[in-house]
């Protein structure tokens, strides 16, 4: 059985070392090149991860379990940016016409070898355990389109309020997310993944019903609120900027 306590300890050393707010924090970019410098660090990390079994995982409490993977899913993005780092733009620059990034299988995690598809769409979205559509904005895939890879691990003690947290950081930038008299452009996160904003989340049956609880994170007028509320309010998606979310040299 590997020890909890300290689990996420070197992931939570290479966040707050080498992820750098931007955008008056509504956002992050990655020091890639220093993290390549302490990729020892990093993959000493993934493979304390990857001696969790299945069955013990199993038996985590479900925060427990969330956090866990949100935190292998971004680690090892990065480490999967650092094969080719910096010889890339984008991640999807580490897949070919015929072969997403996504569906690569090089993860040893939980007893198996899977892909980054397989953490977020089978052991997260698909295992009927969380449903909870905020880690659509805790998961990162390098992009600068992503919400923030945010500074620090995630743990069971505070994975709500870093959820909370990282719902609201998004809904504030109105980069990725904003209103404009009757219509409301989002980022195209929620219409990749909107059925995850319609399976009850906090008695939530819609996107529109989803986004009301952050009404004050999207700076709605009372009568804009009134309008998401009667689905009165057009709904538009953003384009998404899949460069790679880097420090600029």
């Amino acid at each position: 059985m590997v020890k909890q306590s300290n689990l996420h300890a070197d992931w939570q050393t290479l966040l707050s070392q080498h992820v750098k707010k931007i955008n008056n924090g509504h956002s992050t970019e990655v020091d890639y090149a220093a993290i390549q410098q302490q990729q020892a660090l990093l993959q000493k990390y993934l493979a304390q991860l990857g001696q969790v079994s299945r069955s013990e995982f199993d038996t985590w409490p479900n925060n427990k379990q969330l956090a866990f993977l949100i935190n292998a899913y971004n680690a090892w993005t990065i480490e999967f940016i650092l094969t080719e780092y910096p010889a890339l733009a984008s991640i999807k620059d580490l897949g070919s016409f015929f072969n997403s990034p996504w569906d690569k299988e090089f993860i040893p995690l939980l007893d198996k070898t899977l892909s980054l598809n397989d953490i977020e769409h089978g052991l997260i979205r698909g295992s009927g355990r969380y449903n909870d559509p905020r880690i659509h904005f805790a998961v990162n895939c390098a992009s600068i389109g992503c919400p923030a890879l945010r500074e620090e691990a995630y743990t069971e003690a505070q994975l709500e309020q870093q959820l909370t947290e990282q719902t609201e950081r998004f809904l504030t930038d109105t980069s990725r997310n904003k209103i404009k008299a009757d219509t409301l452009y989002l980022s195209s996160i929620f219409k990749w993944y909107g059925d995850d904003f319609e399976e009850g989340f906090r008695g939530t049956q819609s996107i529109e019903a989803f986004l009301l609880l952050y009404s004050e994170a999207l700076m709605l007028s009372d009568a804009q609120v009134s309008a998401l509320k009667n689905e009165d309010l057009n709904i538009k998606f953003l384009d998404y900027n899949w460069m790679l979310n880097s420090v600029n040299e």
